[in-house]
């Protein structure tokens, strides 16, 4: 019996993240084909042009994403719990509250492009092509918005599966727009930037549709009487923290991406063209701690404590290997991947250097990760983010104070020292929960 309900875990786990993951690749798909054609069309100058931008953009998509990982548990504990006739409250509360929000921060962040840029020292050679991008993909945010809530809705009942749907139409939409208006209008960054956005639209309304038509309890009347202060209060309590670590986090790698700029061009082209690949490759990690966070959310919104402990168990062991694996490969075929996109011998070089050293931790990461998706799937989001918070100040402190032993490496030993201190915050916080709730 229990070897049966170990297995269920495992199938669950997988049925449940393996959409999400499929997802985040495609996803990634967005930012690769941009950086790709681009590159390819338009030189190393335009991509290092893209990858300037990419911590700005991250962090409206990390606020975003942030705040709807809360909403995704205040689901998923509704859900298990058999509360579904708060969900469309919620769902409506935020849909509303929050693209409205988000549009006015998008049309904020056209307007101060060019300070934002400037303030993060983006070389003199690619500033003019970065803003140009820039303003253009901040018009998609509303629809990032409003397409993260619904997505937290569905996986919070468990329907993994939409997302991965809207995802496939977008990608399909986003390459071949790509393709149109950067390899044969030649309207480079800014064709790549209206590729993305276009795609953005499209994966939302299919999204909304898809909910509407499937799912009753996701159907809502839009007006006044569609914000609900309680939904309020429970999405903002669990939305909040989690937002908060995502948008210090983002802010933290603004500060990041004016320390790698003082490299110079080419170190910018690697690493940023390292971390697209790095993002890429560390989706199954991060997707299966969504997973795990999801199903313990549900587990635990049903009384079934016990259960999220299995659950946990189950995960980690999944992660572990999952996180073995993902080492072996990027080691070696790192520098590969770097050199598809179009930079020079030398910015491949030092892209290759950066995985040896990142890729050796993925692990720490991905046992961090577990123990994250657990500690969140109980509710446990203030911890959660005020350890995301340390950990990202560690990966600041130590970047600057040993720039000049490590040179531009340091980007990778720093990250990887920040994962260590957060495996052991996460680590701490389950042992003090376990001696909290074990029976005197």
């Amino acid at each position: 019996m229990q070897e049966e309900k170990k297995q269920s875990i495992v199938s669950i786990l997988l049925r449940f993240s393996l959409p999400l993951i499929l997802s985040g690749v495609l996803q990634q798909l967005y930012n690769w084909a941009d950086a790709f054609i681009v590159g390819n069309v338009n030189g190393e100058l335009a991509l290092a042009a893209i990858g300037a931008t990419s911590t700005v953009i991250n962090l409206y998509i990390m606020a975003i994403t942030g705040f709807t990982l809360g909403l995704c548990i205040l689901f998923a504990q509704k859900f298990g719990a058999g509360q579904t006739e708060g969900i469309p409250k919620i769902l409506a509360t935020f849909v509303l509250l929050l693209g409205a929000v988000f549009l006015v921060l998008a049309g904020a962040g056209i307007g101060l492009t060019g300070p934002l840029l400037r303030l993060l020292h983006t070389t003199a050679d690619t500033v003019q092509m970065a803003e140009s991008y820039l303003r253009i993909v901040l018009l998609g945010v509303p629809f990032l918005a409003v397409y993260n809530v619904y997505a937290a809705a569905l996986r919070g009942i468990g329907d993994s599966r939409a997302p991965f749907l809207a995802i496939v139409l977008s990608s399909a939409v986003n390459v071949a727009l790509d393709l149109l208006f950067v390899a044969r209008l030649r309207w480079g960054v800014a064709g790549a930037a209206a590729a993305t956005v276009a795609a953005q639209a499209v994966m939302t309304v299919f999204l909304i549709a898809y909910s509407v038509k499937k799912h009753r309890t996701l159907r809502f009347r839009p007006g006044r009487k569609a914000l609900d202060r309680w939904s309020l209060v429970q999405g903002v309590r669990l939305g909040v923290p989690p937002m908060i670590q995502s948008s210090v986090s983002a802010f933290g790698s603004l500060i990041l991406q004016n320390f790698m700029n003082g490299f110079g061009t080419q170190t910018v082209a690697a690493i940023t063209t390292a971390y697209r690949v790095d993002t890429m490759v560390l989706l199954p990690i991060i997707n299966l701690g969504s997973g795990i966070s999801t199903i313990v959310a549900q587990n635990y919104g049903a009384g079934e404590k016990a259960r999220t402990k299995k659950v946990f168990a189950v995960g980690a062991v999944m992660m572990a290997v999952v996180s073995l694996l993902l080492t072996a490969l990027v080691i070696q075929t790192g520098g590969h991947l770097i050199a598809m996109f179009g930079v020079g011998p030398e910015a491949t070089e030092i892209g290759w250097r950066f995985f040896r050293r990142i890729a050796s931790f993925y692990l720490v990461f991905g046992m961090a990760t577990a123990m994250r998706g657990y500690l969140e799937g109980l509710g446990d989001v203030l911890y959660s983010s005020a350890a995301g918070i340390l950990s990202l100040l560690s990966r600041i402190i130590l970047s600057y104070a040993l720039a000049a032993l490590f040179g531009n490496m340091i980007i990778a030993y720093a990250e990887a020292f920040s994962w260590v201190l957060l495996l052991l915050l996460y680590l701490a916080r389950m042992v003090w929960k376990n001696k909290k709730t074990r029976p005197t």
